[in-house]
């Protein structure tokens, strides 16, 4: 049997992804050693993917209503201490571009691999250590530190970083290693769920979605008091597109969902003026100005819709109810499509254990949580990356910024 090697770090880092390897990055700019560790073979898969490979790598509408937790105000600390514009300038550093698409939403133009590029190289050329495909079976406290018991050999360091994401996407290798550690230390978890995820419906409601699988149209989507206007997607499992991605963050077993399909300012009113223009065209020709052909027959058949019908023959009362209708259709999802494509997770470490201006653990020194694990969760558009740029940040500098006095390595 091989003899067990102790290696000492002032830092080690577990968790290779975007929150990790941008913490590593800040902690090694001070010429501090630092480690990052992660199990699998690639670092930042979930950068790599992001954006179909473009990397929607931050917001700039950033702001702390755009976050989820059960402390709202708990973000606000790191997320303006390192804003998005910050990680721009990180990037301009290294000639990188990017577009602005929807909603603040900014993608890098080289693509996500040059932004992994970028984060290693960071973490690097200041003299940081990644090493991937190691299993960690232990890991104690004790008044020099930390002790890490990996497939390799121990490792010894001052503080000690969980960076290792929720449970969304487990293809990936996700895992609730971070939830593990936090309860080990004394932390609250609070439960995990699936967010930024397609909902998923039964019985007839299903059918008559798969029926039309592949249609999107525009719509606000209303989960809990929460509404978002974007695209939906009509699914053979039920609903998907960044509305009903979003709203599902929002979104609790057994409860309704609201969907507006005329996302317009006074649709009654439209609708009586369409009649007026156009006395003779029937409801299906008026509706598929504004909906696509396939939904408006399906909704035809699911809402009892009169749509042969001729606009001249439709009165001011049908005409409201018809638009209250599609203002407000309402239901019941079964569920969601769970952390299989989930793009991110709610819940996890929570907050009132943790430093918001440091991410430290208030239960063992040395000891912090930041990115994805922690419980802070963005909308889809960018916000979780700018939160794992900005929760490791916080934690990094702090560690950085510590003297030599204070048990440094």
């Amino acid at each position: 049997m091989a003899e067990t090697v102790i290696e000492n770090f002032n830092t080690l880092i577990i968790g290779a992804g975007a929150a990790g390897l941008f913490c590593g990055a800040q902690v090694a700019s001070s010429g501090k050693s630092v480690c990052v560790l992660d199990h699998s073979k690639k670092p930042a898969e979930k950068v790599r993917i992001s954006g179909g490979g473009r990397c929607n790598f931050t917001n700039m509408g950033t702001r702390p209503q755009n976050f989820l937790s059960q402390n709202p105000h708990f973000a606000k600390s790191a997320l303006a201490r390192y804003t998005p514009w910050d990680f721009c300038n990180l990037m301009t550093e290294y000639s990188l571009s990017w577009t602005e698409k929807t909603l603040g939403q900014l993608f890098c133009d080289q693509k996500a691999g040059a932004i992994i590029d970028m984060l290693l190289s960071e973490l690097k050329k200041p003299g940081g250590e990644l090493r991937l495909e190691t299993a960690i079976t232990d890991i104690t406290a004790d008044a020099s530190g930390f002790k890490i018991q990996t497939h390799t050999g121990l490792i010894h360091c001052h503080h000690l970083v969980i960076a290792t994401g929720g449970l969304s996407i487990p293809k990936m290798g996700a895992t609730g290693f971070a939830y593990e550690i936090a309860h080990q230390f004394g932390h609250e978890v609070v439960t995990p769920t699936p967010a930024l995820v397609p909902l998923t419906f039964s019985g007839a409601l299903k059918d008559d979605f798969a029926s039309i699988s592949g249609v999107a149209t525009d719509a606000i989507v209303t989960a809990q008091g929460t509404s978002f206007a974007e695209a939906m997607l009509f699914t053979h499992r039920g609903l998907s597109g960044p509305a009903v991605l979003q709203a599902s963050s929002y979104w609790a077993e057994g409860k309704e969902v609201a969907i507006n399909l005329f996302p317009v300012s006074h649709p009654a009113q439209i609708l009586m003026e369409i009649r007026a223009q156009t006395p003779k065209r029937t409801l299906a020709a008026a509706l598929c100005d504004h909906l696509p052909k396939r939904l408006v027959e399906m909704l035809g058949q699911r809402l009892d819709l009169p749509l042969a019908s001729q606009m001249a023959n439709l009165g001011n009362t049908a005409l409201e109810g018809l638009a209250a209708t599609l203002s407000n259709w309402t239901f019941t999802p079964t569920g969601t499509e769970g952390w299989r494509t989930a793009e991110v997770t709610a819940g996890g470490v929570a907050t009132n254990g943790l430093s918001s201006q440091t991410m430290e653990s208030h239960k063992q020194a040395g000891l912090y949580f930041i990115g994805e694990c922690v419980d802070v969760t963005g909308w889809l558009g960018g916000y979780n990356f700018q939160w794992a740029w900005a929760s490791g940040a916080a934690a990094g500098r702090h560690i950085a910024s510590l003297s030599l006095d204070q048990k440094e390595a």
